[in-house]
């Protein structure tokens, strides 16, 4: 039975052998299609794993932000002739990604789907955090209107607190500097908060602070891939 095949890729530029089973390796030379959100970075990894075939006689499908649903209807058709690939921008297909779409109406089709393992940004900063992994919650972008998003820490902290639970977002690389400093100018001084940069690369930051610890030492994020968390 072919298969849709969610395949992770590796965390900004690192070192492939780190985060890439051989066994994703041998199940990517089994495609000659794959659905991605970037070409030039699709065809990309595709190089430096090791793919085997033609990338230039390789299909690719275009899947982010901007593709309208009617432009997928055709996207899984020809899974009778072989397996497709779902490549995700970074990190792990469906998580905080589109590709979810596809695999929605893979489902519903009764296609098989073929999950494989590797790096996710955010399962990686929670396990270097310290704080609760039984019960947590991924948010995603918060609000970018300053009010709004002070709403929403503050929220955050309160529901982290009552119920024990960490709160995980992230935002655009170029707002992280702000993101920081509304964190530590609204939460409590004894609320903890993670901050996870540059996962998986040479220059990896992962720090673990109280409020009034981070108001002491505020490191610069900007344009860096970072995941927060937090604990009341």
């Amino acid at each position: 039975m072919n298969s849709l095949i969610l395949f992770p890729v590796g965390i900004g530029n690192p070192d492939l052998t780190m985060v890439l089973p051989s066994y994703n390796v041998r199940l990517l030379n089994t495609c000659h299609t794959f659905i991605v959100e970037e070409l030039r970075t699709a065809r990309r990894f595709l190089k430096q794993a090791g793919y085997e075939h033609s990338i230039d006689s390789t299909t690719f499908l275009i899947l982010n932000e901007h593709t309208q649903n009617m432009e997928i209807i055709s996207y899984l058709d020809s899974i009778a002739d072989g397996n497709i690939g779902l490549l995700s921008e970074a990190g792990l297909p469906c998580i905080a990604d589109p590709g979810a779409k596809i695999v929605r109406m893979a489902q519903g089709k009764n296609i098989n789907v073929v999950p494989l393992v590797g790096p996710s940004s955010l399962m990686m900063a929670l396990m270097a955090s310290g704080f609760n992994g039984q019960n947590f919650s991924f948010i995603g972008y918060l609000p970018i209107d300053k009010n709004e998003r002070l709403k929403a820490i503050r929220k955050l902290e309160e529901r982290s607190q009552k119920e024990n639970q960490t709160q995980i977002f992230i935002e655009a690389p170029y707002r992280n500097n702000q993101m920081l400093e509304a964190l530590i100018n609204t939460c409590k001084d004894n609320t903890m908060i993670c901050v996870a940069c540059d996962i998986s690369l040479d220059t990896q930051y992962i720090k673990t602070l109280s409020v009034k610890k981070w108001k002491k030492n505020i490191p610069n994020l900007h344009k860096r891939n970072t995941v927060f968390l937090l604990q009341g």
